[in-house]
């Protein structure tokens, strides 16, 4: 029997054996699907011994396939089993890209209305997040950790919009980092030295430079008896410590009532005795409460769109006035430079994520301008010393050990 005659049938009698059975494909592991699976075609190729029906003629095909549409995510499953495939957006049911090798890729996937919206629930069953008139946009993280963001209309002008972000975790310390070619070893060695000692790192870059990593890898040289929080819109972060507690926001309900935004976290995440805070990303007014928090003293990380390390600086400056009229320049000022030790910048070229320059922040402000000084800088290929060192400042006192890493 061909492939497009047996998929059918053997995926109806699967769908069968998995109401009767209680399986949840969407909670339990691919392997019990597999064998329901199996014991379909089994059964189906017994049958044919005793019978005129016509043999199946590639049951591995047949499986995969019928896999992919039961506990998978149907025709886009092949695409994110694709590792060189980094996107997978649907601007409308019979337009799917993908990217992949450096280019976007219309693919040849035609899909129809409802199963973008069947495809869309799926992803979102396990995430608790949900999507409708009253709340169009969504963000999650799917099993594998990918993410995940869905407009509908009215928002978009007819079709559901849908972006997957494939998250390929390539290095989980900063000397995988080197062997990628992030950055060097002296480079590495300085920023596993600062995070040890408590200094506060702001990780820059635009989409997709790889700031989720530069995190994921800053916070494996927090030292392993200390106490982590994170604070995210959805988990990204995966720090690896003993005690690490990860908090994500929350939607409001169907009423109205109960969201969860970052400056709450923030607040809660204080009350808990970490001994780092970690903020996944600061876009708004959560940059004020992040800046209050580091500012007591206690150590912390966070990620920021910039197009330059100076550029990060300038939205620190200006994030935090959206928390209210009564903050000021006056005070934000004064409080990034006492707050505010390291930024690391990252850039893409092409499909090459690299650490571009590492910024020190000084406490000196002239004119409004924080003082800050590059210590690392790419020059051609290389990320190389710039021969400057980190200034004094009042809060953060082991500039010399840091100083010390550089020679």
């Amino acid at each position: 029997m061909s492939l497009e005659r047996s998929i059918p049938l053997v995926e109806r009698e699967v769908r069968e054996l998995v109401r009767e059975r209680g399986v949840d494909p969407g909670r339990d592991e691919d392997q019990r699907v597999a064998r329901l699976i199996e014991e379909v075609i089994d059964g189906y190729e017994a049958r044919t011994q005793t019978s005129s029906l016509p043999r199946i003629e590639d049951p591995a095909g047949v499986k995969k396939i019928v896999l992919d549409r039961v506990a998978g995510l149907g025709p886009l499953q092949a695409l994110l089993d694709d590792p060189d495939v980094e996107e997978i957006w649907i601007n409308s049911p019979g337009r799917v890209f993908c990217a992949k090798e450096e280019r976007h890729v219309l693919t040849n996937i035609v899909l129809d209305a409802s199963e973008v919206r069947d495809l869309v629930e799926r992803m979102l069953r396990t995430s608790g997040r949900r999507l409708d008139l009253s709340s169009p946009f969504v963000d999650a993280v799917l099993p594998d950790g990918s993410r995940l963001h869905v407009v509908i209309p009215d928002i978009t002008r007819r079709d559901w919009a849908v972006n997957i972000r494939k998250f390929v975790v390539k290095a989980h310390t900063l000397d995988e980092l080197v062997r990628l070619d992030s950055l060097d070893g002296r480079s590495a060695a300085f920023l596993t030295r600062a995070v040890g000692i408590g200094a506060n790192v702001v990780v820059s870059g635009g989409t997709q430079t790889g700031k989720t990593t530069m995190l994921n890898c800053l916070g494996a040289a927090i030292p392993p008896g200390q106490r982590v929080v994170t604070c995210e819109e959805v988990f990204e972060l995966q720090i690896p410590l003993p005690d690490v507690v990860a908090m994500q926001t929350r939607q409001v309900n169907l009423e109205g009532y109960g969201e969860i935004g970052l400056r709450r976290l923030i607040v809660e995440a204080l009350r808990m005795r970490p001994d780092r805070i970690i903020v996944g990303e600061v876009r708004q007014q959560e940059a004020f409460d992040l800046l209050i928090a580091l500012n007591s003293g206690l150590p912390g990380m966070t990620s920021i769109h910039a197009n330059s390390a100076t550029e990060a600086i300038t939205k620190l400056l200006t994030l935090p006035l959206l928390a209210g009229e009564n903050v000021s320049h006056a005070f934000v000022t004064p409080t990034v430079a006492a707050s505010i030790d390291l930024i690391v910048h990252l850039t893409r070229r092409g499909s090459r994520r690299r650490v571009e320059e590492v910024v020190a922040v000084g406490n000196r402000v002239e004119a409004g301008v924080i003082e800050s000084v590059p210590i690392f800088r790419r020059k051609a290929s290389d990320l190389v010393w710039t021969g400057l060192r980190l200034p004094p400042t009042e809060r953060f006192g082991a500039a010399s050990a840091l100083n010390e890493v550089l020679g």
